[in-house]
This record gives structure tokens, C-alpha cells and sequence, in this order.
């Protein structure tokens, strides 16, 4: 990962200092590079004037652009983790919880245990199921669908929860086709944190730890037998901190 700046390399390394930041970082303060990958940000003034919206792509190794994300807002921004656990989610994703519970394993994961005003966290819920039981995708009708819902949780966005492409399970006896998932599967849900003024105020020094609590709806079946109908519950903690407002020395500021 490298990121680009309008800042210059001198106030890129002081903020780096201070964070601890060891990946490539690039000084931009003509905003030319930002201009060239068509991605400045015209609405941004004052302090932000000359800014990109924020935002990623991803490059492969031949220097082929395969993948961009880009926020309209530029207050608002998915984390580089987040970005992670949807292209490669093997590598991204950090496992907070686990739980067994009737005819499947649930692992909790989460892109980022940290937030701050603005940004995108991932949640992620993983299902494996056992061999030759199956549940049921959103879509089925006269079955009950698997269904990830999460509490409301003032100062946090809940995005739609995302399932998985589903396949056709054929029911012969019923003449039936039914959506249904096997195997092992995650469902994501973005949470996006509150950009308020009066938030970040209230944040202090240290931010605040925030539950996310909900529930996993399910019905299990094998080729014979559908069980009753399940719910488990699921739990993640997000601790957000307030934005960094430290400005860089004086002497190297922009003029």
C-alpha cells in the first residue's frame, strides 16, 4: 500500500512520526499526480483546496488499474483494511469472535477494531456448515432465509447487509427450485461512523467503544429434514477516536 498526498514531504513525515507509519507515502503539493488520476477534489477549499478524494485503487503488478473506490464525500472514507476483506478477504479480516451453534460455526470478524469520524468499518460474519446441510439465501420463498440483523447504535450508519451469490438447490418430490447457500459463506455489513461536529466533540481524548449487537436468523436442512428455525446472537466492539488535529510545525506549512 502507498498513499498520496497533497501534503508535503515534509509534513508527510511528521504526521508519519507521530503515527508510527512505515508504508510509502508520496508528497504531491501541486496536486499533479492527484490530477492526473483524475481524482481532485474541486469542491474542497481553504486548508483542503488541492485535495484528492479519498480513495483507493487497486494496481496490479503490471501497473494495470483492476479496482478503484472512491467516497463522494471526501469527510467520509472506507478503511484501508476494509478495502482488504473486499478484494482479498482471506487477508483482511480479523477474527474478534467465534460460536457454535445448531448445524454451523460462526466466526465474527472485523477489517478494523478502530474508527474514527467518517470512516467505513467492515463486519463480517463467516457460516461453515457442516457437509450435506444447507440454508436458505434471501430470495426463498415459503422458507425461512438466512438473515444477518444488527441493533441500531446511535453516532453509527448501518449499511445493507451483502450475502454471497447463492446456487440453486432442486427439490425432485417438490418440482421445487430453492436459492440456498452450503459449505462455508460470509455476510458483510459496512458500519460508517458519524462526521457530526458535536461527535467529535464528545469523543475526548481516548474516543469511545461502541457495541455492535444483533442477531443471525437461520433455518438448517439436510436432503430429508428441516430443523426448527434458529437465531444466534453476534456482538463486535469498534473503539472510536477522534480525528488528528495536530498541525505540522509552522516553518513547514503551506504558504
Amino acid at each position: 500500500m502507498a498513499v498520496i498526498s497533497y501534503d508535503s514531504p515534509e509534513i508527510m513525515k511528521f504526521f508519519a512520526d507521530r503515527h508510527k507509519i512505515d508504508y510509502p507515502m508520496l508528497g504531491d503539493p501541486d496536486s499533479k499526480i492527484i490530477r492526473a488520476y483524475g481524482v481532485l477534489n474541486p469542491e474542497a477549499t481553504g486548508m483542503q483546496k488541492g485535495f484528492a478524494r479519498p480513495g483507493y485503487f487497486f494496481i496490479d503488478a503490471k501497473g494495470i488499474i483492476r479496482e478503484k473506490y472512491f467516497d463522494p464525500k471526501y469527510r467520509e472514507r472506507i478503511t484501508g483494511n476494509s478495502l482488504i476483506v473486499k478484494l482479498f478477504p482471506e487477508l483482511g479480516e480479523e477474527v474478534t469472535d467465534t460460536v457454535e451453534a445448531p448445524f454451523l460455526k460462526l466466526a465474527l470478524e472485523q477489517s478494523d477494531r478502530i474508527g474514527v469520524p467518517g470512516t467505513h468499518i467492515t463486519l463480517v460474519a463467516e457460516v461453515q456448515l457442516p457437509p450435506d446441510v444447507h440454508v436458505y439465501a434471501p430470495g426463498a420463498q415459503g422458507y425461512k432465509p438466512i438473515n444477518l440483523e444488527l441493533d441500531p447504535v446511535a453516532q453509527l450508519e448501518l449499511k445493507p447487509a451483502l450475502y454471497p451469490q447463492s446456487h440453486v438447490l432442486y427439490f425432485a418430490e417438490l418440482k421445487e427450485r430453492v436459492p440456498v447457500f452450503d459449505g462455508t459463506f460470509r455476510i458483510t455489513q459496512d458500519v460508517k461512523v458519524n462526521t457530526g461536529a458535536e461527535f467529535w466533540g464528545s469523543l475526548g481524548k481516548d474516543g469511545k467503544i461502541f457495541t455492535i449487537t444483533g442477531k443471525l436468523d437461520y433455518q438448517a436442512c439436510n436432503k430429508t429434514t428441516c430443523f426448527k428455525p434458529t437465531s444466534v446472537p453476534v456482538k463486535w466492539s469498534l473503539q472510536v477516536v477522534p480525528l488528528d488535529r495536530v498541525r505540522a510545525p509552522e516553518d513547514i506549512r503551506h504558504k
